[in-house]
C-alpha cells in the first residue's frame, strides 16, 4: 500500500519516489512473511510426524532387543544341556568298551561263564540303546542351536536396520531444524528493517532534536518534553510530540496486514532519586508507571487502536547510565517506544 503524503508540523514532505520504494518493502515483507508462515506450518507437520515415526521405531528396536536377549539365554540353556549330554554319551561309550572287553574275557573262559556273558551282552545292548537315544537328542539339540543363530543373526540384521534408520531420521530431523532456524533468522531480519523504518519514519516527523532520540531499537523522549517534575500529566509540548506520534502510527495500522501481530510498547522509566512522599505517588515504580499509561491513552485518543499499545513502568532500576549527576539523572529520566511482537 502507498503511503499517503503528509504534512507533519507544517515542515515536512514525503517525496512520491519514496513512498512508491516504501510500498514495494512493505508489500515484499508481507509476502515473505506469509510464506514463512506457511513453510513453518509444513516443517512442523514433518516434524511431528518424524517424531511420531522415530517413537515407534524405538519402540521396535526395544521389543527386537528384548527378543534377542530372550533367544541368547535360550541357546546358553541349550548349550548347557548338549555338554551334559555329551558327557553322559562319553560315559555310556566308555563303559560300553569296558563291557565288550569284559564279555570277550568271560567268553574266553569257557561255558561257565556262559550266564554271565549273556547278562553282560544284555547290559550291552541297554549301552548301546542309551547311547543311541543321546546321539538323537545331539543332533536334535544341535539343529535347535542353528535354528537360534539363524534367529539372531536375522534380529542382529533388524537391529541394525533399524539403527540406520534411526541415523537416517536424526539426520532429516536436524536438517528440518536447521532450516526452521534460517527462517527464522530472516523472519527477524525482515521485522528489523521494518522496525528501522519505522523508527526512520519518526526520526523525520519529529525532527533532531537532542532530547527525541533513538537508542538502538527504542526511540526515546526525555520525561522532560512530555511531563512537568513529578507529574503524570501531559502538557501541551508534549501533546504535540504525541500528535505526530499518534500519525505515524495510524498510517502504520493501515499498512500492516491484520494477521501480523504487532504492539508499541511504550517504557516509563525515572531516575533513581526517592520522590518526597507528599506528592499523589508513594514510589518512582507508581511514577513511571502512570506516565507510560498517560501517553497509551493519549494515543488511543487519538485514534491508536489499544489492542497495539503496551505500558510498562520500569522506575529507576533499567538507568541508560550511572551516576548521580543532574545530567545523569535527566538522560535516565524517559519514556521509551519499542516496536515489537504481541
Amino acid at each position: 500500500m502507498a503511503l499517503t503524503r503528509r504534512r507533519f508540523s507544517g515542515e515536512m514532505n514525503y517525496w512520491p519516489s519514496f513512498v512508491d520504494a516504501l510500498s514495494t518493502l512493505v508489500l515484499t515483507v508481507v509476502f515473505m512473511l506469509s510464506l514463512f508462515m506457511i513453510s513453518q506450518f509444513f516443517l512442523s507437520q514433518e516434524i511431528s510426524g518424524r517424531d511420531e515415526a522415530l517413537i515407534r521405531l524405538n519402540s521396535q528396536i526395544a521389543e527386537l532387543t528384548e527378543l534377542l536377549a530372550l533367544e541368547r539365554a535360550g541357546a546358553r540353556d541349550l548349550a548347557d544341556n548338549l555338554a551334559i549330554l555329551q558327557s553322559g554319551l562319553d560315559a555310556a561309550t566308555a563303559e560300553r568298551d569296558r563291557l565288550q572287553a569284559q564279555l570277550t574275557a568271560e567268553l574266553g573262559a569257557g561255558a561257565a561263564a556262559g550266564d554271565q556273558a549273556s547278562q553282560l551282552s544284555t547290559a550291552l545292548n541297554d549301552e548301546r540303546q542309551v547311547s543311541q537315544r543321546a546321539l538323537a537328542q545331539v543332533e536334535l539339540l544341535n539343529q535347535q542351536i542353528s535354528a537360534l543363530r539363524r534367529q539372531i543373526a536375522a534380529l542382529e540384521d533388524a537391529l541394525d536396520a533399524s539403527e540406520g534408520r534411526d541415523r537416517e531420521s536424526q539426520t532429516k530431523i536436524a536438517d528440518l531444524g536447521r532450516r526452521l532456524n534460517v527462517a527464522l533468522a530472516q523472519r527477524v531480519q525482515e521485522l528489523s528493517r521494518y522496525r528501522s523504518d519505522f523508527f526512520g519514519r519518526l526520526r523525520e516527523i519529529l525532527g533532531t532534536r537532542s532530547d527525541i532520540r533513538v537508542v538502538g531499537d527504542r526511540f526515546v523522549f526525555q520525561s522532560e518534553v512530555l511531563f512537568g517534575s513529578g507529574s503524570e500529566q501531559l502538557n501541551p509540548a508534549g501533546t504535540g510530540e504525541l500528535d505526530k506520534l499518534a500519525a505515524a502510527l495510524l498510517e502504520l495500522e493501515a499498512e500492516i496486514p491484520a494477521e501480523i501481530a504487532w504492539v508499541l510498547r511504550v517504557d516509563g522509566h525515572t531516575d533513581a532519586r526517592p520522590l518526597s512522599g507528599t506528592g499523589r505517588f508513594r514510589d518512582n515504580w507508581e511514577l513511571s508507571s502512570a506516565r507510560a499509561i498517560s501517553v497509551v491513552k493519549y494515543l488511543i485518543s487519538q485514534g491508536v487502536r489499544p489492542e497495539h499499545l503496551v505500558a510498562a513502568g520500569f522506575g529507576e532500576y533499567q538507568p541508560l547510565e550511572q551516576g548521580e549527576t543532574d545530567e545523569v539523572y535527566a538522560r535516565n529520566r524517559r519514556i521509551e517506544l519499542k516496536l515489537t511482537e504481541r
